[in-house]
């Protein structure tokens, strides 16, 4: 069987488990024609471990002229929170609900943005990573995606997704999947970002010649490690960072005042606990980590530009939302601990950026992937929807990935169920962005949760409470006058933490977080 666009890959048949009920089908096509002209199309396309700063038009050196477009050309968002972690952003995202880590990240009380857009007419594929699971009820093709190429589980090689996982990441061989079929092999030109981004353009030709509406989510790997890229992405970047990790987030930093991204009152964070001293390090071997991340960022931009081009070769961008954001924020893991004898870069090696880079990634706010400070949970977050968003705007509504479900449903003109398949499905947590693209107010969230092992918080308006595991004490931010998070008020606002702590206490109950 042919896999998307150049890449041919050997399949493992599998179960077939797509029974998409001739009702559903009947009710999408009688559904479509009439309501396809006022219902736009939905691009989502998220990054994976991207941290806040890293692209252009959040400050970032690296090069993203497509992603720089798409701002220029749409809304930006100050103030677009994730989940902290691959997993949870994931679920939250395609749910609409905070994580259900007890019950299942994708329960049979939950559906996707998929399985509801299906039954309002739209064509939805999904291209990438998933990592909600690979059984009869999570696999992606059996949760409302007509089309599916990608990655069933979390992190792999770049050039070789079966290629085994190195001992001490656990020798794990990593499942890629094409529709309901496992894929076994690759050829020698493989890398993902571009397989997917074939995939998502194969999807965005075949759906907009049917004339129904269409919903195509792209997932990249990029640029979660291990570090690959391709080596005249890598020639680039080489020597570029050679300033180090510290003058790389005052850079940073500069640039976002200077395009406004953020209040000039906000300090830069201080340094990380985790990070190192710049001068002690091999700083070639550093520089090179970070040269590598920087290409695949740069390769995931040149792939997004292939979308947008087939967008408009399609004659289909005027009336196309497009949406990119990241799952969290930079990555401070570092497998195989800090090993110079690792080359970032080629297949054969598996390496990381590290604490120190991965803080960078997050400039101006504190801590990364995992934490819930803000480096950990602000994304960037770009939307363009030619004729109805305002070109080169941006926003500081408070919007969580949770509203992502709720947009969705309001724009595709589709109905969030009650019940779906003959099981109950847990009640809708998000709010519809819609009104605020079309640059208008809405009624948004008192409240937004957040847990991730052992990490906690709650953000109700200026507030934010937050608990570190390691500090194991909670922490009282008033993030519009201080969002990077420097001076806690805990001590002098008592009641206003312990409120809020049992706010996080009823929530963590209720949908099974962890405390």
């Amino acid at each position: 069987m042919q896999i998307p666009g150049r890449y041919h890959c050997r399949l493992t048949t599998a179960p077939c488990w797509h029974t998409v009920s001739l009702f559903l089908v009947a009710f999408a096509v009688s559904i479509s024609a009439s309501r396809a002209e006022d219902r736009p199309n939905i691009v989502l396309i998220m990054a994976d471990d991207l941290g806040f700063s890293d692209i252009g038009c959040y400050g970032g050196e690296i090069d993203t002229p497509n992603l720089n477009r798409l701002a220029k050309e749409g809304v930006r968002f100050r103030q677009f929170y994730n989940n902290a972690k691959c997993t949870t952003t994931r679920a939250s995202l395609v749910t609409g609900l905070y994580p259900r880590p007890k019950g299942g990240l994708l329960g049979q009380d939950m559906v996707t943005i998929g399985e509801v857009l299906r039954t309002a007419g739209y064509q939805t594929s999904l291209s990438g990573k998933w990592h909600l699971g690979h059984s009869k009820t999570t696999h992606p093709f059996e949760r409302g995606f007509d089309r599916y190429y990608g990655l069933l589980d979390g992190c792999c090689n770049f050039f070789n997704p079966v290629q085994p996982d190195p001992a001490f990441k656990g020798g794990r061989v990593r499942k890629f999947g094409h529709d309901d079929q496992e894929v076994t092999e690759f050829p020698a030109d493989f890398y993902t970002t571009d397989a997917f981004t074939d995939h998502a353009v194969e999807s965005i030709e075949r759906f907009s010649r049917s004339g129904k509406p269409f919903f195509v989510h792209v997932c990249y790997t990029a640029p979660h490690y291990p570090l690959h890229a391709k080596p005249k992405d890598i020639a680039k970047y080489r020597g570029k960072y050679l300033m180090g990790w510290e003058e790389l987030r005052r850079q940073r930093h500069a640039r976002q005042l200077a395009m406004g991204l953020l209040d000039p009152h906000w300090q830069l964070s201080d340094t990380d606990s985790e990070s190192y001293d710049w001068d002690t390090a091999n700083k070639d071997w550093e520089d090179l980590r970070m040269a590598v991340y920087a290409a695949m960022v740069d390769c995931m931009d040149q792939n997004i530009g292939r979308i947008l081009t087939a967008l408009d070769e399609q004659g289909v961008a005027k009336n196309t939302l497009v949406m990119f954001l990241s799952d969290n924020g930079g990555c401070a893991e570092e497998p195989g601990g800090r090993n110079s004898q690792a080359i970032p870069g080629p297949r054969e090696y598996y390496t990381a950026v590290g604490p120190a880079w991965g803080w960078a990634q997050n400039a101006p706010f504190r801590r990364y992937k995992s934490w819930v400070h803000e480096g950990g949970i602000s994304t960037p977050f770009i939307a363009r929807w030619p004729e109805v968003v305002e070109p080169d705007t941006m926003t500081d509504e408070m919007t969580h990935l949770v509203d992502l479900m709720a947009t969705c449903v309001e724009l595709g003109d589709a109905k969030y169920p009650h019940s779906y398949n003959g099981r109950e499905i847990l009640p809708l947590e998000g709010i519809s962005l819609a009104p605020v693209l079309r640059g208008q107010s809405r009624s948004g969230h008192q409240s937004l949760f957040w847990e991730w092992s052992g990490n906690r918080a709650v953000r109700q308006g200026k507030w934010k409470l937050v608990w570190d595991k390691l500090v194991k004490k909670w922490e009282l931010y008033d993030v519009v006058a201080d969002r990077t998070e420097l001076n806690d008020l805990a001590t002098a606002y008592p009641d206003r933490a312990k409120a809020m702590a049992d706010d996080w206490f009823a929530w963590a109950d209720r949908t099974g977080n962890k405390y």
